[in-house]
């Protein structure tokens, strides 16, 4: 739906501003992703190559040998960029209101949580049912173990390890270890 400054809901969503996540175009797009993660989830059993045709289905990109094992959930699909031979544990949420870019040979541990939406401090903007993404990039060569949680607008560089169920605060350098909550390097 198109607003008086001309732009809908989603493009505001998709540049990273202040959007209302009601707006019917939003709503049917979250609601194409649940029908979509129904038949994606239930292929648990299928070959890697046949739910990867289903991955090419709905995200940006998906590199020669990414996988992901079901059960995994996404607000949408469409912005979520996984490189060649990234692989993605049970359990793992991404929530891709904005992009969310995988670097190659990531491996991503069951329960990760990878979070671009954020919603605004003050009270009447939230009141108004407004919030907003920042975007995720994960390197190339990164470890995240089982359970962590990536915060909205972080940046993990090349060959990173971020330690099991640490909650990911602030950007963390290439070839660095994190670990806790919030997570620091080692």
């Amino acid at each position: 739906m198109q607003k008086s400054d001309g732009r809908s809901e989603k493009d505001k969503m998709l540049a990273g501003e202040l959007y209302d996540a009601s707006d019917p175009e939003i709503q049917a797009d979250l609601a194409a992703t649940k029908v979509w993660l129904t038949r994606y989830n239930a292929a648990l059993a299928m070959p890697t190559a046949e739910r990867r045709k289903l991955l090419l289905e709905r995200f940006a990109a998906v590199g020669e040998g990414a996988t992901i094992r079901p059960p995994f959930h996404c607000d949408y699909g469409f912005n979520i960029s996984l490189g060649a031979g990234v692989f993605l544990n049970f359990n793992c949420v991404i929530l891709d209101v904005v992009a969310v870019t995988i670097g190659d040979k990531t491996q991503i541990g069951p329960g990760v949580q990878i979070l671009t939406a954020d919603h605004p401090r003050g009270i009447a903007e939230r009141e108004a049912g407004l919030e907003f993404g920042r975007p995720i990039h994960i390197g190339r060569n990164v470890w995240i173990g089982g359970g962590a949680i990536i915060l909205p607008g972080i940046t993990v560089g090349d060959d990173a390890i971020i330690g099991a169920g640490s909650v990911v605060t602030r950007n963390v350098p290439p070839g660095a270890t994190v670990v806790g909550n919030p997570a620091r390097v080692r």
